[in-house]
């Protein structure tokens, strides 16, 4: 028996829940399709399992200097075991708020595989779901007037570094039942360096191998630098315009490689290997190829609104690239529903994107970088603050780090936002918001900061901007 439906959403991930919901508002009879976990990697291999883990490195890392603080502790150590235990916890509670969402929705939720089938008797068009149900029922047909593909993605590997033994991505890492006195991470980009923080916190002795000529290679040079320098100042082993060489892989008691380092054959070992290169979607096994649906690189290829080249069928979040966070698939999800509603939605500035790093120290940013600015052609002005002018992060014990503001010359409008530092992930939404109205330095300078906060040194960098830091 087939069951119609107004939308059919392939994937529960953040950006696939998130699309349901919105549908569920808008009156749509809505249906999501979801193999495994509803809340995807973002809730239970991703965003929330690796940052209640960092939340324990620091709380560990922090107590270990606590008399920098004037409290006095003895034998401070990691249970893992209980680490992993409060992990688990937190990503149960989020569950079970999403499976209420869907309840409370009115979304009916299939749990298993499916699949887009071609033009047959329950259509003329293809977009047809067959579920092929993880209770070994009968497969389940889906009559959609739109679909929503919204798969996500997987851990990259690289050829040669098969995963297995002593090598894993950040899904093995995350149910490691204890922490590895070493491990060498190749690939410093955002996953890479949270990873790296977390383990040298936890007490790890962490080497990071990345290809390009520095850690955090998307972010701002002068964030890069100052990221790199203090995770020199942790422990963490920086290797940087370094070529891994798969080949070279051996595994024993411990597991080494080589990378080719500036002309140099050099061989690291350690207990265990982190492959951290990023995500690749996924496409395959979800009957693309029984649409129109082009593909490109690997990712679904879509309009602003999100629409595939069948017109009926969308695509959201890491299937499609760009961005591959949380928040843009979830925003990404309201658009495409709202397109499908009729209710016309504006096309996302991806410009305007907040992007979080959750290590220790944090970073955070949004718009363009200095170098971006100068590449398309505008005359830049920059202002910066340091933290350790700051007196709420004095009061922390985190002085390291800065806020810099990059802004037009001619027009004064910021272009990009840049922080590194305590709590600069929190921080951020404020220079999003300031990109949003089209804000200049004077118009966030002049937004009174209270004191003592951590977010004063937004606004001493947009003084910083002009000349006229009050504080620098």
């Amino acid at each position: 028996m087939a069951e119609e439906y107004d939308l059919v959403i392939l994937g529960g991930g953040t950006g696939g829940y998130v699309a349901a919901i919105r549908a569920s508002q808008l009156g749509l009879k809505t249906a999501l399709v979801e193999k495994g976990k509803l809340g995807g990697t973002c809730l239970h291999k991703g965003c929330i399992p690796s940052k209640a883990l960092l939340r324990s490195a620091e709380v560990y890392a922090q107590t270990k200097h606590s008399e920098d603080f004037g409290v006095f502790t003895s034998d401070v150590s990691v249970n893992f075991g209980k680490v992993q235990e409060r992990k688990g916890k937190i990503v149960d509670q989020l569950h079970k708020g999403v499976q209420h969402l869907m309840k409370q929705g009115k979304i009916d939720v299939f749990e298993g595989m499916g699949r887009i089938l071609g033009p047959s008797i329950f259509s003329p068009m293809p977009g047809t779901i067959s579920v092929e149900m993880n209770n070994g029922e009968e497969n389940a047909m889906l009559v959609p007037k739109n679909v929503i593909v919204a798969t996500g993605s997987r851990p990259r590997t690289l050829p040669g570094l098969e995963i297995g033994g002593k090598v894993m991505t950040s899904d093995e890492a995350l149910a490691m039942e204890e922490i590895p006195k070493s491990i060498i991470i190749v690939g410093g980009g955002v996953i890479g360096i949270e990873w790296a923080s977390m383990l040298a916190d936890f007490g790890a002795d962490v080497t990071v191998i990345e290809y390009s000529d520095r850690i955090i290679p998307t972010e701002d040079k002068e964030i890069s630098k100052e990221m790199q320098r203090l995770m020199k100042k942790k422990g963490v082993t920086i290797v940087t315009s370094a070529k891994v060489l798969p080949e070279t892989l051996k595994q024993g008691d411990t597991v080494s490689i080589s990378a080719e380092v500036k002309g140099e054959q050099k061989e690291f070992t350690a207990e265990k290997i982190l492959v951290s290169v990023g995500r690749q979607a996924n496409v395959e096994g979800i009957g693309l190829e029984n649409t129109d649906i082009q593909v490109e690189k690997g990712y679904i290829v879509t309009n602003e609104f999100f629409q595939t080249k069948e017109s009926h069928i969308y695509a959201i979040g890491d299937v499609i690239g760009g961005l591959q966070l949380a928040h843009v698939a979830s925003h990404e999800g309201i658009v495409a529903v709202e397109h499908i509603a009729g209710e016309n939605p504006h096309p996302i500035d991806y410009n305007l994107v907040s992007k979080c790093i959750y290590s220790a120290p944090e970073a955070a940013s949004v718009g363009i970088t200095e170098d971006q600015a100068k590449e398309q052609g505008f005359k830049v002005k920059t202002g910066k603050f340091s933290f350790k002018a700051i007196g709420k992060a004095l009061v922390f014990g985190e002085s390291d780090g800065f806020v810099k503001i990059v802004a037009d010359e001619e027009t004064n409008d910021i272009l990009g936002v840049h922080m590194i530092g305590p709590h600069v992930t929190d921080m951020i939404s404020e220079a999003g918001l300031a990109k949003v109205l089209d804000a200049t330095p004077w118009e966030v300078a002049h937004t009174i900061h209270p004191h003592p906060t951590l977010s004063e040194a937004i606004g001493e960098a947009a003084l910083a901007v002009d000349g006229k830091a009050i504080h620098g």
